[in-house]
């Protein structure tokens, strides 16, 4: 596993890793929580149903796990396409013919910048294996709240597995890197002041690269100062999970 690629083989896989998959065409990525004998339990939305839009984006983001023809199901999973909420599926299913990848925790300020894509790796140290699959077992029986493709979706319930950790506020995304990204990005685009400071092509893409990169920073799990460590028995017996 190298400094710009997190992929890895199967053979490297340890219980409690957090692993993820990239989808249509690396537009993103669906991430879960690895338990061993080759099950993988993730968050999903029904197949169709992501992000809830009822638009052709809904066709594009597709967090569940692949269909099969009705003749021909999964034989340890079934056909799980249209299951939402947290699931178990074997390694295969969750996927879908993608390449595998280990998403990194405890990585420096300088790695994670260096891997400018959002929803591979963060600041914040990750529980031992058992707390993570502790977690993930205990929500799979549970359930992980409603589905958010910003607040509250795969790689926000991955992280939490491994961290325990929940943002209690209510005004800014969840823990996915990847809506952070994609928040930051768009910030450096059209939000920034300081793109009035140039005008040059070469001085709007440096402030452009700065406040991506800054955005990127302050929304990490690792540095944020609006998350608690909240167990995973509270957070069932609780309120919803945007109110913890």
């Amino acid at each position: 596993m190298g400094v710009l690629s997190n992929k890895i083989s199967r053979e490297e896989l340890k219980p409690g890793d957090h692993i993820y998959s990239w989808r249509t065409a690396h537009l993103y990525a669906h991430h879960g929580i690895y338990i061993g004998e080759e099950k993988v339990i993730h968050f999903t939305r029904g197949a169709g149903q992501e992000i809830g839009t009822g638009t052709v984006l809904d066709r594009i983001i597709v967090s569940s796990s692949p269909s099969h023809s009705t003749g021909n199901p999964c034989p340890r999973c079934g056909d799980q396409a249209r299951l939402d909420g947290v699931i178990s599926s074997c390694i295969d299913c969750f996927l879908a013919e993608g390449d595998l990848y280990l998403f990194q925790y405890s990585v420096s300020p300088v790695i994670f910048l260096a891997k400018a894509r959002g929803g591979t790796c963060t600041l914040a140290a990750s529980d031992p294996p058992a707390d993570v699959i502790h977690r993930a077992s205990f929500l799979l029986q549970n359930g992980f709240g409603d589905y958010h493709i910003f607040r509250n979706n795969c790689e926000d319930f991955a992280i939490y597995c491994k961290t325990g950790l929940l943002v209690f506020t209510s005004i800014s995304v969840g823990r996915s890197g990847q809506a952070a990204s994609f928040l930051a990005a768009a910030s450096a685009v059209v939000s920034s002041p300081l793109r009035f400071l140039t005008t040059s092509f070469s001085g709007l893409a440096v402030v452009g690269c700065a406040m991506y990169c800054a955005s990127r920073i302050v929304s990490d799990i690792g540095v944020r100062r609006d998350v608690t460590k909240v167990p995973v028995e509270r957070l069932v017996a609780g309120s919803s999970i945007d109110e913890s």
